[in-house]
C-alpha cells in the first residue's frame, strides 16, 4: 500500500493535493519553504527532525541519516531560522548515496551547487552559509513537528513539487489523493473544452 500510495502521488501535483486538503478542511501546505531547483518533485513517508537553539549545554547537530530508510523524506524544523545553516554537502552526499528522496528545512541549507551536481532534491526557506554548530543542537528525532500550523508526525506522507511542500497525515492520504485525482481530471476536462471552442465559463459550468 505504501508504494502504491507514493506511487499516486508523484503524479498529482501539489497544487491539486493543496485543493483536495482545502476542500476537506485540513491543513498541509507548508508556506515559505521552496525548491532549491526548478523541475525537482519528490513523494515519500516523513522522517522528521526537530533542532532548537543551543544553551550551556553543549549540543550537537546529529547523525540522523544513518537511521533513514531509502524513498524517506526528511522533514527539518529548525523554527525557520535563516541565520544558520542544518544541512550542508556532507548531508546531501550521503543522503543521495543512501537514496534518500529529497530533504524539506523549515530553515536554511548550504553548500548548494553540491546539491545541484547530485541532483539532491532540496527545499528549504532560505540558503546561507553561516555554520549551525555552536548554534542549534539536535532537540528530537522522529517525533512530531508542527510547520507553519502543520503538524507533521514520522509516517505522513510528503510530496514536493516546484511549487513548495505539502504534508498530507497518513490517516487521510487515500481520501486527499481520491479528491485530488478528481480535481486533477475536472481541470483536464475543462481545458480540453476550451481548446474545442467552448468558452471558459461554459467549461466550468459544465464540468
Amino acid at each position: 500500500m505504501t508504494m502504491d500510495t507514493v506511487t499516486r502521488l508523484e503524479t498529482v501535483p501539489t497544487a491539486s493535493v493543496s485543493d483536495a486538503l482545502d476542500a476537506l478542511g485540513h491543513p498541509g501546505s507548508l508556506h515559505g519553504i521552496g525548491p532549491l531547483a526548478f523541475g525537482i518533485r519528490v513523494s515519500g513517508r516523513a522522517f522528521t527532525v526537530r533542532y532548537e537553539p543551543v544553551t550551556d549545554e553543549p549540543g550537537t547537530v546529529g547523525d540522523f541519516l544513518d537511521d533513514v530508510e531509502p524513498g524517506s523524506v526528511i522533514v527539518i524544523d529548525n523554527q525557520g531560522r535563516t541565520d544558520c545553516t542544518v544541512w550542508g554537502g556532507i548531508m546531501t552526499q550521503i543522503a543521495a548515496a543512501r537514496g534518500i528522496g529529497g530533504t524539506v528545512i523549515n530553515g536554511t541549507c548550504r553548500d548548494t551547487a553540491t546539491s545541484l551536481e547530485q541532483n539532491y532534491p532540496i527545499w528549504s526557506t532560505a540558503r546561507f552559509m553561516r555554520t549551525g554548530k555552536d548554534r542549534v543542537r539536535l532537540a528530537e528525532v522522529q517525533g512530531e513537528v508542527v510547520i507553519d500550523g502543520v503538524t507533521i508526525r514520522p509516517g505522513d506522507y510528503i510530496t514536493a513539487d516546484s511549487d513548495g511542500v505539502v504534508a498530507v497525515a497518513a490517516g487521510i492520504v487515500d481520501e486527499v489523493l481520491d479528491l485530488a485525482e478528481r480535481i486533477e481530471q475536472v481541470e483536464a476536462d475543462i481545458v480540453a473544452a476550451a481548446r474545442d471552442g467552448s468558452t471558459l465559463r461554459e467549461a466550468r459550468q459544465l464540468f
